[in-house]
């Protein structure tokens, strides 16, 4: 399940991206606008800062800005940073692996086999989707239902 920091995170990185380009934002407006609590959003800018997803200027006109466009900006490296490694169980993780304790067989593991494959349809969706793809989508439209009358 996606943590608050990581849902946060991805809802200031959305703000940025849709004012890329206006200058920096300051975190109160951020903070604000998306229902965020300002002391827990400090520390996850400071976070994607240190990881060269952001760039801050302090002072007047100061405030966070994208560190490069949101359009070479991948989903997948933001919940990363902030959640660490996509595998739901750690023997199918390509960054953070290690062996369960209770496994005596890895390669006939069903259950590895499966989260494997949940770690794969993971990455392919946020490893694919840009920041700014995110930032240009809006919620899912509402199915239409067809009545047979």
């Amino acid at each position: 399940m996606l943590s608050s920091k990581a849902k946060y995170g991805l809802k200031a990185m959305v703000y940025l991206a849709r004012h890329e380009g206006l200058g920096p934002v300051l975190i109160a407006d951020i903070a604000q606008s998306e229902r965020i609590p300002k002391k827990f959003l400090d520390a996850i800018l400071l976070e994607m800062k240190n990881q060269k997803l952001l760039s801050s200027k302090k002072g007047k006109g100061g405030g966070y800005t994208l560190a490069m466009p949101a359009a070479r900006i991948m989903v997948g490296d933001i919940v990363r940073v902030l959640d660490g490694p996509l595998a739901p169980v750690s023997c199918v993780s390509r960054s953070a692996y290690r062996a369960c304790d209770d496994c005596t067989d890895e390669a006939a593991c069903t259950i590895r086999a499966v989260m494997q494959d949940v770690r794969d349809a993971i990455a392919a969706i946020l490893d694919n989707t840009t920041l700014a793809d995110m930032a240009n989508r809006r919620g899912r439209p509402e199915p239409v239902l067809i009545y047979d009358i």
